[in-house]
């Protein structure tokens, strides 16, 4: 009677303590994480930066000791190689500053580290380095704990039973050892209690220091990771699947959020949902748990999973079979469907042709026209430019009109001013003033100057951004940069006069008092600093302005 109730009261005792979540909400949320994971590995090597910078800037081997060992500490879930190489630093500074006890407490971590990812032979090589007469309380209970890590995990992986026997003794012999000297509280004291609980059956007090554990580590974290899986353990052994699918996923979510790349617990989540029938979520994690054990570089994991690997892909070709018959049996059921599908196309196909004869005709009608309303379109186009020209036209007729009146009475003032100014100086007989005068041709450059002031000024309203689309026409080094004041230069007035249609060389050097080959030279050096072919330059200044 005693043996039919106690699984009943363990399994009461383990529904006390709620899991976090449903496991539905938990996958969702481990999906995320690891679609997420390279954020959390982002967080972890800023870490590690800071720390790398603190190291560079430690001024004695002791501060470089507490550093490195942060550093392996970082490293040690994360890197396998690198975790090596830095408690193996730690290990040279320790002995520098004559730490031997902190030396020797880092050679146990060392093989620690070997033995996680399945170098035993090199995890026994540095044990036996180390003196158990030399040590403190401290070194000497993680010395302890290595040599357990060590032959536990040769007593799980070994297939021969005298030497798996040889090594459980061993491992039961320094794990009591351990216990005796490790303090209170540490992971590794709650971890081979919870063994030896679970080991023999006593799930009820296995909880309870499972519950004691879970009180001392910060939810989230990396130890929890590590309490969850135990957790998920003892579920398992009573058979509560949701209870025990929910720590799993509780300790793997923490392992991708703390970016720890040696994952158990995933290889484990995994294994459970293949063995339930979820074999795309499966692959998923045990891709994603191959993928941090190939950055990790762990053997073990490779172990681990080889297996998964196989087992899944049996479960996808047992699923593809059951597919392909369903497949042939929709076969058979398409080719009737299929027989009636072509009785139905060969109406259809009647019809059709009736339909694309009057198609074709109405395409005809159509073509016809579109054609039409091509030539049209074409008219309107040219219509639209005509009138531009004419209201272009226009606009500058009307604008020169206004400018040339106006400066015909400026220029009829100025001449009854200078005929009043020499009638003074006849009547003052000031000749001499009044053939200085006459000799002079300070006056005419100055009308010529305000002439040409007045051109630039009455152009540029016309055409405002004539300048920038002159110089997009020319190589960018032989664009005309204009001087201050807004006035144009000789080559850019030249230009502006043929834009307005003035482009016989004789009337422009007229206007602009040049000669015409000179007129001819500027011309002909303007238009070698083409951008494209110089024959069509002018026609192109022509164009300034107009729409396109």
């Amino acid at each position: 009677m005693r043996f039919v109730l106690l699984p009943l009261l363990c399994w009461l005792t383990l529904a006390a303590v709620a899991a976090p979540a449903k496991p539905d909400s938990l996958y969702r949320q481990l999906d995320e994480a690891i679609a997420h994971s390279a954020d959390y590995v982002a967080v972890k090597e800023r870490a590690i930066a800071a720390l790398r910078r603190r190291l560079r800037d430690a001024g004695n081997d002791a501060d470089r000791y507490v550093l490195s060992r942060q550093m392996y500490d970082e490293y040690m879930p994360y890197l396998n190689d690198s975790a090596v190489v830095w408690i193996q630093q730690c290990i040279v500074l320790a002995e520098r500053v004559g730490r031997r006890q902190d030396a020797a407490e880092c050679r146990a971590l060392l093989a620690l580290q070997c033995s996680n990812t399945g170098m035993f032979d090199e995890a026994q090589a540095v044990l036996g380095e180390i003196r158990e007469a030399d040590l403190d309380s401290v070194a000497l209970g993680r010395y302890y704990e290595a040599c357990r890590h060590v032959f536990g995990e040769l007593a799980f992986y070994s297939r021969v039973e005298p030497m798996r026997q040889q090594y459980a003794e061993k491992r039961d012999h320094y794990a009591r050892l351990m216990m005796a000297t490790l303090p209170e509280g540490s992971d590794a004291r709650f971890v081979e209690r919870e063994r030896q609980l679970l080991e023999g059956g006593r799930l009820k007090e296995s909880m309870g220091v499972n519950d004691e554990w879970l009180r001392s580590v910060e939810r989230g974290s990396h130890r929890y990771a590590l309490t969850a899986l135990y957790r998920y353990l003892e579920y398992k052994a009573v058979g509560d699947t949701v209870q025990m699918m929910c720590w799993i996923a509780e300790s793997a979510l923490a392992d991708v959020r703390n970016a720890v790349m040696n994952q158990g617990s995933m290889w484990e989540i995994a294994n459970q949902l293949m063995l339930q029938g979820d074999n795309d979520r499966a692959y998923r994690y045990v891709s994603f748990a191959s993928d941090c054990a190939a950055r990790f570089g762990s053997r073990v994991r490779y172990w681990q999973l080889s297996p998964l690997l196989t087992a899944i892909d049996r479960n996808y070709q047992a699923q593809n079979e059951r597919t392909s018959r369903k497949l042939r049996l929709l076969l058979g059921v398409m080719s009737v469907l299929a027989l009636l599908v072509v009785v139905s196309l060969f109406y259809v196909n009647r019809q059709r042709k009736k339909l694309a004869d009057a198609r074709d005709k109405l395409h005809l009608s159509n073509d016809r026209l579109s054609t039409l309303n091509a030539q049209l379109s074409q008219s309107n186009s040219q219509l639209s430019i005509i009138n531009y020209q004419l209201s272009e036209a226009s606009k500058v007729k009307e604008e020169y009109i206004g400018r040339f009146l106006r400066l015909c009475s400026l220029y009829i003032d100025k001449m009854d001013q200078m005929r009043k100014r020499m009638n003074k100086m006849l009547k003052n007989r000031d000749f001499e003033e009044l053939a200085r005068m006459a000799r002079s041709v300070e006056m005419k450059d100055r009308e010529l100057d305000e002439l040409y002031g007045n051109f630039d000024t009455a152009f540029l309203h016309l055409f405002p951004h004539f300048v920038e689309d002159f110089n997009a026409l020319l190589k960018p080094e032989e664009r005309i940069e204009l001087p201050e004041g807004g006035h144009l230069n000789t080559s850019i007035r030249i230009f502006a006069l043929i834009r307005l249609g003035i482009d016989d060389s004789s009337k422009i050097a007229e206007f602009l008092h040049y000669s015409v080959n000179t007129i001819y030279n500027y011309r002909a050096r303007v238009k070698n600093g083409a951008l494209t072919d110089r024959e069509n330059f002018e026609q192109r200044v022509r164009e300034i302005g107009m729409p396109k």
